[in-house]
This record gives structure tokens, C-alpha cells and sequence, in this order.
């Protein structure tokens, strides 16, 4: 986890936490009953399909919190691409330890495995540009923090992590302000922190209000190609430019090409397929 995240540490732990409690609550009465509370296993940790890893060490987290003595070996590293049939990891530890916290490791596992493996794709289609793919907050309620994560891990960036941490004004917001100048005015007045301002606009005639008032970055909501283009010559660098709504892999790539600075994919963590990872245990000799 990187240094914007390392904040974000209690937060992932929580969601461990939580998770295990709401997989196991007062006991796995299924592994109590028929797995002796001394038989060891190990397991090894494959992939059934190409992708980029992202969760080992949660994975190895949600172990250690239900058995600190099981031991869990990455053969790769968060981050890196993998391809069907190769191990990731390996665990050793009580049975009774590997096959209660199983699930829960592989439903974080293979999550943040398939938001990296998305996020690398869309990656790959604006390789060339300088142009970066950027999360939103449109993320599980209580996992945003491994939502981000896995963006970064796939070679994304992280837009805001909430409401609290930059101003991002909107259409709504712009509706009970009266205008775009007024919202920005209040802002300005009222937070004494000086967050960084970002406007949503939905057109060029709004985009020229707001270059007037010299914020941080403009978002280009679900604007045609053309629009765009016309929006970047306007712009002229004088603020970063942010592309949103209406993002595909077939699209990003037309998108980056009219030179906006990031553009912002709600599908990286809104509507995820989980990478396809098994766990397989054995006895230890």
C-alpha cells in the first residue's frame, strides 16, 4: 500500500475484521465439527485465468487474524500480471484456521484482483497518451479503501477518497448555489483548509465561467469526442482537464487521444469481475 493509503490501514483492517465476523460469527460449525483442532494442511493459492494480482497481503491478513501461526508465502507480488494455472501463494496452518478464513481471503483476493485487472486494461488503452485512468467513490460501502487500492495496484490513480478531502462541485450542487461562480465564491469563503476546487461542466459555454475563476481542474462530464477536442483547444493547459461518464475500453482510447488529463471510470470498482482464484488444500505429509 502505498503512502496515500497507509492512512487508509485501520480502515482495511476493520473490513477484515468485520468480514470475518460476519462469515464465521460465533463459530464455523461445519470445519468445528469435522476437522481435529490439530490436523494441518497447506494450500496453494491459482489462478484459473489471466489478470493482475491485488490483495496478498489482505489475503494474508485475514489469516493472521484468525490464526496469527498460519503461514502465508506470495509467490508473486501485488501488482503483477499472472497467467490460468500459476500459484500466487501458498498457506500453511491448521485446518481449522485455512478453511474458516478461506473465503473470506479469496472474496478479497479475487475482488481487488479483478478491479487491478480492469484497471490495467484500460491502462493499456491509453498507453502512449498522457493521459491517467482514475477511480471514483462509486465503490462497496465500507471497502473503499481495497477499492483504491486495487486501482493503484492496476496502475490507476485515485481521484478523491471522499467528500472531505478536495471539493468537487457538481451539477446539483451548482442548482442550489444559482451558479457556477457563486459555488466557487462560497467555497473559497468557507473552507479555511483551501482544499484543491474541481467544477463539473456540460458544456463549453459553462467551461468558460469556470476557466475564468482559476480552479484546480475541470471535470468534462459525458461530452461527445468533438466537444472535447473543442474543450482541450479552449482550455489551452491553463487547468487539468478530467473526462467522465459514458467510459468504455473501446472508447478511453478516443477519449485520451483529444489530450484531456485524466479521465475517470466509475466501472473500475462499480461493476467488478472478480478474478478467477482458487485455494486447494492438502494434508502436509
Amino acid at each position: 500500500m502505498n503512502n496515500s493509503l497507509e492512512a487508509q490501514l485501520e480502515q482495511v483492517e476493520a473490513a477484515i475484521r468485520q468480514a470475518l465476523q460476519e462469515d464465521i460469527g460465533d463459530g464455523d460449525v461445519t470445519t468445528d465439527c469435522i476437522v481435529p483442532a490439530d490436523l494441518e494442511l497447506r494450500g496453494q493459492f491459482i489462478a484459473k485465468q489471466a489478470g493482475v494480482v491485488a490483495g496478498l497481503k489482505v489475503a494474508a491478513r485475514t489469516f493472521a487474524f484468525v490464526d496469527e501461526h498460519v503461514r502465508f508465502t506470495p509467490h508473486v507480488d501485488d501488482g503483477q500480471k499472472v497467467i490460468p494455472g500459476q500459484i500466487i501463494a501458498e498457506v500453511e496452518g491448521t485446518g481449522r484456521a485455512l478453511l474458516s478464513g478461506e473465503r473470506t481471503a479469496l472474496n478479497f483476493l479475487q475482488r481487488m484482483s479483478g478491479i487491478a485487472t480492469l484497471t490495467r486494461q484500460f491502462v493499456d488503452a491509453v498507453q502512449g497518451t498522457s493521459t491517467a485512468i482514475l477511480d471514483t467513490r462509486k465503490t462497496v460501502p465500507g471497502l473503499r479503501a481495497l477499492d483504491k487500492w486495487a486501482v493503484q495496484l492496476g496502475g490507476g490513480q485515485n481521484h478523491r477518497f471522499g467528500l472531505f478531502d478536495m471539493v468537487l462541485i457538481k451539477e446539483n450542487h451548482i442548482t442550489a448555489a444559482g451558479s457556477i461562480t457563486e459555488a466557487v465564491n462560497r467555497v473559497r469563503v468557507k473552507d479555511d483548509r483551501r482544499r484543491p476546487v474541481e467544477v463539473e461542466v456540460k458544456d463549453l459555454t459553462e467551461l468558460e465561467e469556470v476557466l475564468a475563476l482559476h480552479v484546480d481542474r475541470v471535470l468534462l462530464d459525458n461530452m461527445s469526442l468533438d466537444t472535447m477536442r473543442q474543450a482541450v483547444e479552449l482550455t489551452d493547459g491553463r487547468v487539468p482537464l478530467e473526462a467522465s461518464g459514458n467510459m468504455s475500453l473501446e472508447r478511453v482510447a478516443a477519449v485520451a487521444a483529444v489530450g484531456v488529463d485524466y479521465v475517470s471510470i466509475g466501472m473500475l470498482t462499480h461493476s467488478v469481475q472478480a478474478l478467477d482464484i482458487s485455494l486447494l488444500l492438502e494434508t502436509k505429509n
